[in-house]
């Protein structure tokens, strides 16, 4: 079968560091879409493959109609949400209604390494780019599928989004404040852990291949890997029989007194402390200043502050609610206290271990416009990571269409005008 060729590798940037990463020379067709599939193209981009997003006019990604838009020009490759979870992921503009379009797509995946995916079981096979057509074009190809709740199973079928997941896991059941009704989670957070957590499974699956010689079918169920995030809970109802419920911020295990988040001076400023031992409980009592604290038998041992938490918590946040949150933080880890600012958006953007890091980076988009997105979460020893923002729709048809599968000048624009490149 045809292999990708290997690009540029040995090039060599800044500091001697190669800008060629360790998946220099893996392609991914990546029909993912959303937010779960363009952070799994993302990962494997700043490991150093190249992931051609496959979209199209046709059907628009969910997530280029979210604002907001850059300079307030309500457009698909303007949304800046967009660029931000599809950065690193490059974009081929296929129209997978025509037939033309899925013989194309076919040519690509040929070329291809991995091929992913994030709909619902059956999808790909409607298409005619199931894994058993996939092996046609590409014997030791790696088709990762990440549907919902697998690929097999009585809920085979369900349709959900990041939100549902939180309940058929478990985790929703387990927010909210003590004794009351649960609050489900505010934001699709299993999304973006699905995507990292898939990018782990394909480099097993090349690592399998580079042994064997062999692709495979990945049967990635986005709820069973969100499932493990309610292991703590599991365990404690598998061994003990207790049922979990929410608690507020109290230990779900009573192994920290206190524990929570209180409130500091400003407009929803908060601060969270958590105290596990006898030395941590007196550095805290240290650092309120509070002997009296301390000497209290309500608070004499660990046992006595579990007792007797809601006026312990009472006391804390009397303690924190004229102070700024960064700074008695650091007070507070002075004295050998678990202690951290609760950050809001803002924060993290000036955040000085963040800056320091990279978290997020300004880029120029290929419109022309800056914009602040996500930096990447991949360090490399040897090879720079290059950060790119999401593509605009189509903006590598040329590259793959005229370079990669060499059609000619007059197909290619018969195709574009057909709406199959589209």
């Amino acid at each position: 079968m045809p292999r990708i060729e290997t690009r540029d590798r040995g090039r060599t940037g800044e500091g001697g560091m190669s800008t060629a990463g360790p998946l220099e020379g893996i392609r991914v067709a990546n029909f993912g879409w959303v937010w779960a599939g363009p952070v799994l193209g993302q990962t494997l981009a700043f490991l150093g493959a190249d992931v051609l997003k496959i979209e199209s006019r046709a059907r628009v990604d969910m997530t280029r109609t979210l604002p907001p838009f850059a300079e307030g020009i309500r457009d698909p490759d303007r949304s800046l949400s967009n660029h931000a979870c599809w950065a690193g992921n490059g974009s081929v503009s296929l129209n997978l209604k025509k037939p033309e379009a899925i013989e194309l797509a076919k040519e690509l995946i040929a070329r291809c390494d991995v091929v992913a995916e994030n709909f619902g079981p059956g999808v790909m096979e409607q298409f005619g780019l199931g894994y058993e057509d996939l092996k046609q074009v590409r014997s030791d190809v790696i088709l990762f599928s990440m549907p919902a709740a697998g690929l097999t199973g009585p809920m085979r079928d369900v349709r959900t989004y990041g939100l549902s997941l939180t309940s058929t896991t478990g985790l929703d059941s387990l927010t909210g404040y003590e004794a009351g009704e649960p609050i489900p989670m505010e934001n699709a957070f299993s999304d973006p852990l699905n995507g990292i957590l898939g990018g782990f499974a394909i480099l097993a699956a090349l690592a399998y291949r580079d042994r064997s010689g062999e692709g495979q079918h990945i049967d990635y169920s986005q709820q069973e890997a969100v499932m493990q995030l309610v292991g703590p809970a599991f365990m404690d109802h598998s061994m003990n029989g207790r049922t979990a419920g929410p608690l507020g911020n109290r230990h779900p295990l009573g192994a920290a007194a206190p524990h929570g988040v209180f409130r500091c001076a400003g407009d929803d400023r908060w601060i969270s402390i958590a105290v596990r031992d006898e030395a941590e409980w007196h550095g805290l009592c240290e650092a309120m200043e509070n002997p009296g604290l301390s000497a209290s038998p309500d608070y004499a041992d660990h046992e006595a502050r579990l007792a007797n938490l809601d006026a312990l918590h009472a006391e804390v946040s009397a303690f924190t609610a004229d102070a700024e949150p960064r700074a008695l933080s650091a007070k507070l880890q002075s004295f050998g206290v678990p202690a951290a600012p609760v950050s809001n958006v803002a924060d993290l953007i000036e955040d000085p271990h963040y800056r320091a890091r990279e978290t997020f980076v300004e880029v120029t988009h290929p419109l022309g416009f800056r914009e602040t997105i996500y930096g990447s979460y991949v360090k490399l020893g040897r090879s720079q990571v290059r950060v790119r923002p999401g593509p605009v729709i189509g903006q590598d048809n040329e590259r793959v269409f005229r370079e990669l599968l060499e059609l000619s000048p007059e197909r290619y624009a018969k195709l574009v005008e057909d709406e199959v490149i589209y």
